[in-house]
């Protein structure tokens, strides 16, 4: 990767942050001729729940069409839960299905499989807006792995910004290190007995923006596989979410369907997702055929 200086010339900054990465290292910085810039890519998803907004997701985990997130953001959705924890969705479907969601304006964030730094990293370098860790039971890998999303000083993340990712816009490292700390959204998610119980040691880890109930592994964990709306799962969730008021945490919950995540709602969760691609088809399609066979003539006696 060699630096060389650009010809162009930023009409504010000194000179030396006017570089370029020379193809094929990464983000393309330097000149912008003296033009106004337009704003960096924002986090919309972030911004809605900074504002004290709630938002609401699908799940992305079997059709692998980039049309799907532009149809859930035509829908109102906020955001994309791209799973790659209980998916075989790899990298490059990543990639696709995350630069399909920004030109649609909805939010993508990728659940990767394991707090792994491999992981973490390559999925925010093909434009990932946020990162949900699943199954986390302890603070202190919690903490390392919250440093994977953040450029220094407010992490360790390495520098692999693609010019996409910044629209092939002429940018300084400092704007872009600084955009992406301030645009990454940081999603833990509470799935055990053992997470639930830690609770305060987990949500005092700094840098956490939601806190995520996966209420299938969560109902497995407390003994009552599958009863979501059984009193001792219902009251952990709410224990956590008194938890996270109290520390300016987001509460977020995925759930299997829009009923049970309608109560969810109504129960104050602000970061809310409602089944996933393929079932919200497979309910609508049966509903539609169920209409049709209805409207058929009744058989004459």
């Amino acid at each position: 990767m060699k630096l060389t200086q650009s010809r162009e010339w930023l009409a504010e900054g000194p000179a030396p942050s006017r570089w370029r990465l020379g193809y094929g290292g990464g983000a393309v910085l330097g000149g912008g001729s003296g033009r106004l810039k337009t704003p960096m890519r924002p986090n919309r998803t972030k911004e809605k729940l900074h504002s004290g907004s709630t938002v609401f997701g699908c799940a992305l985990q079997q059709f692998r069409s980039t049309e799907v997130p532009r149809a859930l953001a035509v829908a109102g959705f906020d955001y994309v839960f791209i799973d790659a924890e209980h998916t075989g969705i790899g990298l490059e479907t990543i990639q696709e299905l995350v630069a399909a969601s920004v030109q649609a304006g909805i939010t993508p964030i990728v659940r990767v499989a394991e707090l792994l730094y491999s992981l973490v990293a390559r999925a925010l370098d093909v434009g990932a807006q946020g990162i949900i860790f699943p199954r986390v039971e302890d603070p202190r890998l919690l903490a390392e792995a919250l440093q994977w999303m953040r450029f220094p000083p407010l992490g360790c993340r390495g520098f692999g910004v693609m010019a996409p990712m910044i629209d092939y816009e002429q940018r300084s490292f400092a704007e872009i290190t600084e955009h992406l700390n301030a645009n990454t959204l940081a999603v833990v998610q509470f799935e055990t007995r053992k997470a639930i119980e830690r609770r305060e040691e987990l949500l005092d880890v700094p840098g956490i923006d939601v806190a995520l109930v996966g209420p299938a592994d969560l109902s497995i964990s407390l003994g009552h596989p599958g009863q979501f709306d059984h009193p001792e799962l219902v009251e952990a969730v709410l224990r956590l979410l008194e938890s996270c008021e109290r520390r300016g945490i987001v509460t977020g919950i995925q759930c299997r369907s829009t009923a049970q995540a309608r109560v969810w709602v109504e129960r104050g969760l602000r970061f809310v997702g409602a089944g996933n691609e393929h079932t919200l088809l497979l309910e609508r399609a049966r509903e539609s055929v169920a209409a049709l066979r209805a409207a058929l003539p009744t058989a004459r006696t």
